[in-house]
């Protein structure tokens, strides 16, 4: 993996050709994306010549969470972009909040990734022996090298197999955003590996919650220290999340004063413990389904 772009300075303001075509581009729906439980709306986008593919989420078509604001999920995934843009692993596909046919909703740059029908048997994990995938379910108790242990899970019939991830450097970064935007719904399925060797998460709209809500596949690092990387990335993140900063400014226009301010306090605890997240035990640490 090429090492990630270089943060820029507390108060620079982190933007792109491919937000400014979401932002500012006429958006055509093409289709609905069924699986999702949400409204989910294939799009493309055409602005100054430009066109792309994106996925289009209105704020209409959210269902009610018992433990969210109504219609505050699209909110939350313009945060989780702005907060993956200000590490500079460019994790989260471009984000934005606007305008669109059915009203306001997030709008998201549309990833292409390898079918994971042919690979992983549709949701992105393995059934077989640890291949290329970044998620497998294996024989035995114990991880192969080059892959982090998980759970044990029932396959059926009274078995279990082992869950797995790959010990691969791109979800270590995605393991610490997850931990620092409180990411309370991380599946196998919201994880796109690109041909050209980028990974990005999507679906981020349980997050910022100001209650340990952590759920996620990538528990294979737990109780580890984190890299010198993360370390660095943290304590710049940090910087931009201060009083005043425009990372701060913007978050507090999409999430609330308690939720950002426990923002902060996740990021110096990451710091003070210098270790990746343990399961709190208090909710639970696998999402459901975890594809």
């Amino acid at each position: 993996m090429p090492a990630p772009e270089r943060l820029p300075a507390p108060g620079v303001s982190v933007t792109g050709e491919h937000e400014d075509l979401l932002a500012r581009g006429e958006l055509t729906v093409v289709g609905r994306i069924r699986e999702a439980s949400n409204a989910v709306l294939l799009c493309t986008v055409a602005y100054e010549g430009t066109t792309a593919d994106c996925v289009y989420k209105p704020v209409k078509g959210e269902r009610p969470l018992w433990d969210f604001p109504d219609g505050n999920l699209a909110r939350r995934e313009v945060a989780a972009y702005l907060v993956s843009e200000a590490t500079g692993w460019g994790l989260v596909p471009e984000t934005v909040l606007r305008d669109g046919p059915y009203g306001e909703g997030m709008v998201q740059r549309w990833i292409d990734s390898p079918d994971p029908d042919e690979e992983a048997g549709g949701d992105g994990i393995t059934d077989g022996g640890p291949g290329s995938g970044l998620l497998a379910l294996v024989e035995g108790e114990e991880a192969a090298e080059g892959w982090k242990p998980v759970a044990l899970a029932e396959v059926g019939e009274g078995r279990t197999a082992l869950l797995v991830h790959a010990d691969d450097p791109r979800l270590r970064r995605m393991a610490v955003l997850d931990a620092v935007i409180n990411n309370g719904d991380r599946k196998g399925g919201h994880l796109l590996p690109t041909a050209d060797g980028r990974l990005y998460g999507i679906d981020h709209g349980v997050t910022f919650h100001t209650e340990d809500k952590l759920r996620t596949l990538l528990w294979g690092w737990a109780g580890e220290p984190l890299t010198d990387e993360a370390r660095e990335v943290l304590a710049s993140l940090g910087a931009h999340l201060a009083d005043g900063a425009p990372l701060a400014t913007r978050l507090a226009e999409l999430v609330t004063a308690a939720e950002l301010a426990a923002v902060r306090d996740r990021v110096e605890q990451l710091l003070r413990s210098g270790t990746h997240p343990k399961p709190s035990g208090q909710w639970p640490a696998i999402p459901w389904p975890p594809v």
